[in-house]
């Protein structure tokens, strides 16, 4: 296990810079997720952590000692690829001992090691087997292992699942998280889907452009992001964002109008000086609609689509002409497209942005 810091970790290639000053610390034993869109610089910044990519400025330290410019295989860091990366003219028993005969182990201790993460990760029937004879899920046990059983102090995954069925996906997903909790291992995880991200991170790192938007346990990110990047990104369907003027103001509180849903007297509490007439963005989760008895305000619009998936439904409704509203509804009614429908905003359960994205708490 080892704690990780990351000082004003730059990334340049030529004149392009991809990592725009990094500053983070992953304690020991923790479990984090980076996220963010394509190209944001996740992938890369791992890299650079594993040793694969040089780091163009800053330092990167690892149990306070300075790895910055120290080889991979001197890190104490493994790590698991998209791709699985086995070799494919060896057999699992081959592709899990081969890190250990590289260091030059003893056979006996090799042995041992093969045969414990064999049983750790469900392998021990397939160890004669080649990779091509192995399910993906089966491969993707089997690049695991061979980072495991080489005892890193941390695990690197790089989009680990992403070539899974859905099935195989959750699976493999409740194997990494109890893989974590047995080791206690430090571990970083890339990723683009956000059900892997929130149910197996302690905190999550958000990243856009190459810099970290905003860090933090998922469940916190999700119920209270510091901006509309973060608020957008977390959450799916992702989060419903309107237009609203401020036309009243008081000491904690503000009057907004929602032109496009003929709302113009939704309260909300703040803490920060807004002034009339500014413009500002309401931010309403999907499932975070009500009913309109009892809403602080209520709105009619027509159903342009629906989603009926069983155990809820999702509901697209007409907003500001080429937008539309997504509306989670857990009463399991059917609707039809053209329905008139009416739902219900709370202020409590709403967001307030400036029109700079940045979060008006």
């Amino acid at each position: 296990m080892a704690n990780l810091q990351l000082k004003a970790i730059k990334k340049s290639y030529d004149n392009v810079n991809v990592i725009h000053g990094i500053d983070l610390e992953i304690k020991d034993g923790e479990f984090v997720v980076f996220v963010g869109p394509s190209g944001c610089g996740k992938s890369t910044l791992l890299r650079m952590i594993a040793g694969l990519e040089e780091i163009t400025q800053g330092h990167l330290l690892v149990d306070g000692v300075d790895m910055t410019h120290q080889p991979a295989t001197e890190r104490g860091i493994a790590m698991v690829f998209q791709s699985y990366a086995l070799y494919p003219n060896m057999t699992v028993r081959g592709n899990l001992s081969y890190p250990l005969e590289v260091s030059k182990r003893p056979k006996a201790e090799i042995k041992q090691r093969v045969e414990l993460t064999a049983q750790k990760l469900h392998l021990n029937e397939l160890l004669d087997r080649m990779p091509r004879a192995l399910s993906g899920g089966q491969r993707q046990r089997v690049a695991i292992g061979r980072a495991i059983i080489r005892e890193p102090r941390i695990f690197l995954f790089d989009e680990p699942l992403s070539n899974l069925d859905a099935e195989l996906r959750l699976e493999m997903r409740i194997e990494i998280a109890k893989l974590h909790e047995s080791l206690g291992n430090t571990m970083i995880y890339v990723t683009h889907d956000q059900l892997e991200a929130m149910t197996l991170a302690d905190r999550m790192v958000v990243l856009r452009q190459g810099v970290i938007e905003q860090v933090g346990a998922p469940l916190a990110l999700y119920h209270n992001p510091d901006n509309m990047f973060v608020a957008g990104f977390i959450g799916s369907p992702r989060i419903n964002f309107m237009a609203a003027d401020v036309v009243a103001t008081t000491v904690g509180q503000v009057q907004l109008r929602i032109e496009e849903l003929a709302i113009d007297s939704l309260i909300m509490t703040v803490q920060q000086r807004l002034n009339e007439g500014e413009k500002v963005w309401l931010g309403v989760r999907p499932e975070h609609f009500v009913s309109a008895d009892g809403a602080d305000c209520h709105f009619s619009s027509t159903l342009t689509f629906a989603e009926h998936l069983g155990h809820t439904n999702y509901l697209y409704v007409d907003y500001d002409q080429e937008k539309t509203l997504v509306i989670e509804q857990r009463e399991l009614e059917k609707h039809t497209n053209g329905d008139s429908v009416t739902f219900g905003i709370n202020a409590q359960q709403s967001l307030l942005f400036a029109q700079s994205g940045e979060r008006i708490r």
